[in-house]
């Protein structure tokens, strides 16, 4: 049986399996690229277009075309195409379709069980909208993984029989993760995490389209601002893309910024581009440093590896700065397709694990074809078989709650930022008020880089209702559960025992319901993605 990883990117995705003497392969797309840019044409309303096409087709069309989508993954936000409004995860599915159908085209395999990674720092929002999304474009989604464990399994696959604490610096298109794992006899421990899911390459290139606009604009104080015209604007995206990629081979570059019948030509140094962007890659070390800290919190005083991660990381800005902040010299490791390598080979482990587990002989006989397929020797599928994978909660989770002296309301965190996963945890609370019939359960989330039990300072992403048998006094006890699976995805449970009346709250995130799922599938599935 066939399983593959996703790299679901900001900016570009990709798609890989393990073949057949067990080594990640990318399977590349109908453009003969490796990654796919996850930008979406909606050229009619029963036609989408994905990748490089689409990404064209925005200096034609900016209005009918989507970029960026992953940084509203779990927000209720739509964008209406063709009078039809379009949640984040519809148009990541059609990312997910285009990436399904090239890697069938390319191998003649149908794409069904995937693996899809997310940035480590993504919550629970994120990762439900992420899962969501791959079962509208009708993928079997076996697990969401953070893009440095997947990293790190293509490293320690790459690097076997080594013990070794790495940094795994992950600079994407449009996140930020830095994060500390260890590996010890093939069994891989993040340790802890950190990152901010709005910082990326697209933003550098936002501060070289300002740039570009702000010299256009002291050449030509006469013309209309072109980042008024949406399609100078996307064309300046374009340029500033480029740019960014050519200064990290050349140290100058000259290109020509084109407006209303006007030129201007704008030529900037390396020097000048890193001066420009100085604070947002300064933001990068700064988030890099409050993770070691909190690993020397846990344990671990220091790594033996830095690995780069996420195209951006090649800027020679990033490998300067951290040499001069770290003192040892990272490694670019595959910075570009390493996660979705790393999504394969876990896909691949996690099925024959489950399949060799079941204590059914046809799935246990199936792990064994997947084995041989792949020319796993004896050793290898031992290894495997008993690799462990921990990771650890990205951010803080808790209910809201009241001070019964104060009426204070605040978030009592019950999982808190890189706690061990998967985590079970249970704490007692108590009503407020005499004969009370309910309880508001109101599930928060850590909305801020630091854990606050300010409610402003959380987001809700679920809620629900305990009733209370009748008559009861204040201070009647209510006891609230929260599971924290290894994907990051979380089970809320609130109770009184008296009765056994519960509360199951299987967190309801992102805005679409499991009907509303089904629906989209079913309807998306008439529209032509090429």
């Amino acid at each position: 049986m066939a399983v593959h990883g996703i790299d679901l990117g900001t900016t570009y995705s990709c798609i890989a399996s393990v073949d057949d003497v067990s080594r990640p392969t990318v399977h590349r797309n109908q453009e003969d690229t490796d990654t796919t840019p996850s930008v979406v044409f909606f050229e009619t309303p029963e036609n989408v277009v994905v990748g490089q096409t689409a990404k064209d087709s925005a200096v034609i069309e900016p209005d009918l075309v989507v970029s960026r989508i992953k940084r509203d993954m779990g927000h209720e936000v739509t964008r209406t195409m063709h009078g039809r409004p379009y949640t984040p995860e519809e148009i990541s599915a059609f990312v997910l379709r285009k990436l399904a159908a090239d890697a069938k085209t390319a191998t003649g395999v149908t794409v069904d069980d995937v693996v899809i990674t997310v940035p480590a720092y993504f919550g629970a929002a994120e990762r439900d909208a992420t899962r969501k999304a791959g079962r509208i474009a009708g993928l079997n989604v076996i697990d969401i993984i953070s893009e440095p464990i997947a990293a790190a399994i293509t490293y320690g696959v790459l690097n076997p029989g080594q013990d070794a604490r790495i940094l795994v610096y992950d600079l994407g298109g449009g996140t930020f993760d830095t994060t500390v794992i260890a590996l010890s006899g093939g069994d891989i421990e993040v340790v802890c995490t950190d990152g901010d899911h709005e910082l990326g390459g697209a933003d550098w290139d936002d501060r070289l389209v300002e740039h570009l606009a702000e010299r256009f604009r002291q050449e030509h104080p006469d013309v209309p601002d072109p980042l008024d015209d949406k399609q100078t604007e996307q064309q300046l995206r374009r340029d500033a893309e480029e740019l960014k990629k050519t200064l990290s081979t050349r140290t100058r570059h000259v290109l020509r910024v084109m407006h209303e019948g006007r030129v201007a030509k704008v030529e900037i140094g390396r020097e000048e581009f890193e001066a420009l962007t100085r604070d947002l890659l300064d933001r990068t070390i700064e988030i890099t440093r409050k993770t070691l800290n909190t690993a020397r919190g846990k344990g671990v005083d220091g790594f033996d590896h830095l690995v780069l991660v996420g195209g951006s990381a090649k800027m020679p800005a990033v490998t300067e700065a951290l040499t001069k902040e770290l003192g040892v010299t990272p490694r670019l490791q595959d910075p570009d397709l390493a996660v979705a390598k790393g999504a394969a080979l876990y896909a691949f482990e996690e099925t024959y694990r489950r399949l060799l587990s079941s204590g059914d002989r046809t799935d246990q006989s199936r792990a064994e074809e997947m084995a041989a397929r792949a020319g796993l020797s004896d050793g290898q599928r031992q290894e495997i078989a008993g690799r462990t994978i921990r990771t650890v909660a990205s951010r803080a989770f808790g209910i809201k709650a009241t001070a019964s002296n104060t009426r204070r309301e605040y978030v009592a965190h019950l999982v808190n930022a890189n706690d061990a996963l998967p985590a079970d945890v249970t704490e007692g609370f108590a009503t407020l008020d005499d004969f009370q019939t309910r309880v508001a359960i109101e599930v928060m989330e850590q909305a801020g880089a630091v854990a606050s039990d300010v409610i402003e300072d959380n987001n809700k992403i679920a809620e629900g209702d305990l009733r209370i048998p009748p008559g009861k006094p204040a201070g009647y006890p209510i006891e609230v559960t929260f599971s924290l699976d290894a994907s990051g995805l979380l089970h809320v449970t609130a109770k009184e025992n008296e009765t056994g009346e519960r509360l199951e709250l299987s967190v309801q995130i992102g805005g679409m319901s499991e009907e509303e799922v089904a629906e989209s599938r079913a309807a998306l599935s008439r529209v032509q993605v090429s």
